[in-house]
């Protein structure tokens, strides 16, 4: 199939290398100039495993090609996938300008019937406002069709190629046959291509999203209990976790989701409830809490050094979660910017997301290529991110550059018992 993804971004990146990958040809395009330079010299601007690899193998075997030419890429393609920002505004809601900008777009160039869908996550009733605005620049007749996308940072590669199901929005027999035969190679194992109406794929997107956020929350609220009373959140969790009526995902606590889905999809949703009259109080709650979150692991530090003005701590971990180099709404954000205030000096190390560090916090603070030497005469430790590197622990090596041999573990990724042994005072979320 002839197939446009209009936005090089994160959705619109690991889409169209998907699809030129099962055999499509694809066109992707963007107005920033440097992105589309760089991608056609193979060089991807995220973070993503298996990412690089997959757009090379494909612009190579010319199924993949780059382009700022959006209105050549509609003129040329069956099905356009709308895959842009949608930030949020001022109250949360999404901001749909570069969305109605594409879909002007494409209406200008319509030369023959399309499909046009909306990829990136938009409100509920976005697809009307592109229809319109698509038909304000066409007499050709066309579909329109939502299918979000559902890729987690880190593992967005495999999530696409083998995904659990998808989700189509559709209200034409030409969008619904376009879809299952875009989608057809994807699901050849048995996993649903399932078909629902427009604005139901639409709340679906930000409903299961929510979801997840809420239950990542109560956890952590969970762990600040059990941190009250004397109870261990790793039991709980697998206590509750065995219980199929909940499951194991999405139970470890830590401090704080961030990212570029959940808070902005979280806001997204408490502002469509509001303006639709049906205001979702549990998650105003969520994001609420999920801030307090952000603070916890400075409580932490400020518990067991005292004072913090003057004193040197380590952080590993700047992303928000690990194999991305994305810092979007990360705990780190938070904890850097309290420590900073409080007369902290900072080192900090990640496997990845330096660079972006880098240009969040200038000179502020001192960057270590290597972990440990991130520990050098500080007098705490912070980690805030689960990156497998740091799940084992060099005790002797550490203990002999620290100045005090404390560790803030917002991962809860080493055991109480053993961190004691070793003469470390260690602190981490929901266990004694």
């Amino acid at each position: 199939m002839n197939v446009a993804v209009v936005g090089t971004g994160y959705v619109g990146l690991v889409v169209g290398a998907g699809l030129a990958e099962m055999g499509n040809s694809v066109i992707c395009a963007d107005v920033d100039r440097g992105k589309i330079e760089r991608l056609r010299r193979n060089e991807i601007p995220i973070y993503e495993p298996g990412l690089e690899p997959l757009v090379a193998r494909n612009q190579a075997d010319g199924r993949l090609v780059f382009t700022t030419d959006v209105g050549d890429a509609v003129d040329k393609s069956d099905i356009i996938l709308i895959a842009v920002g949608t930030p949020p505004d001022e109250d949360g809601s999404a901001d749909l300008t570069h969305v109605l900008d594409v879909a002007t777009t494409i209406g200008r160039h319509m030369n023959r019937s399309k499909v046009v869908v909306t990829k990136s996550t938009v409100p509920v009733g976005t697809a009307e406002k592109v229809r319109a605005a698509v038909a304000a620049h066409s007499t050709v007749p066309f579909s329109v069709a939502s299918n979000p996308e559902f890729l987690k940072e880190g593992a967005a590669v495999e999530d696409f190629m083998k995904p659990d199901r998808i989700i189509a929005g559709v209200d034409s027999p030409e969008a619904e046959a376009a879809l299952r035969e875009l989608y057809e190679p994807f699901v050849r194992t048995g996993n649903p291509v399932l078909f629902m109406g427009i604005p139901s794929a639409e709340v679906t997107k930000y409903a299961a999203n929510a979801m997840l956020a809420a239950r990542i929350t109560l956890m952590n609220q969970f762990a600040n209990l059990c941190e009250k009373v004397g109870a261990d959140v790793n039991d709980v969790r697998r206590g509750i976790g065995t219980d199929g009526r909940i499951g194991k995902g999405f139970l470890f606590p830590g401090p704080g989701y961030g990212g570029s889905c959940f808070p902005k999809d979280v806001k997204a949703l408490c502002a469509t409830g509001r303006a639709a009259g049906s205001p979702l109080e549990v998650l105003e709650c969520v994001e609420s809490v999920n801030e307090r979150q952000k603070r916890v692991p400075v409580a932490k530090l400020r518990r067991i050094l005292g004072s913090l003005e003057g004193k040197t701590v380590a952080i590993w971990g700047l992303a928000f979660k690990a194999q991305t180099d994305d810092m979007r709404e990360a705990a780190s954000l938070v904890v850097v910017e309290e420590l900073l205030q409080a007369g902290v000096t900072l080192k900090v190390h990640d496997p990845k997301a330096l660079g972006e560090a880098r240009r969040r916090f200038g000179d502020r603070v001192t960057y270590a290529e290597q972990r440990y030497d991130a520990l050098v005469g500080a007098d705490a430790l912070a980690i805030l991110t689960e990156w497998q590197e740091y799940r084992v622990l060099d005790y002797d090596r550490a203990k002999s550059v620290m100045r005090r041999p404390v560790v803030i573990d917002a991962r809860n990724l080493y055991e109480p018992e053993r961190m004691a042994q070793h003469g470390f005072s260690y602190d981490s979320i929901g266990r004694p």
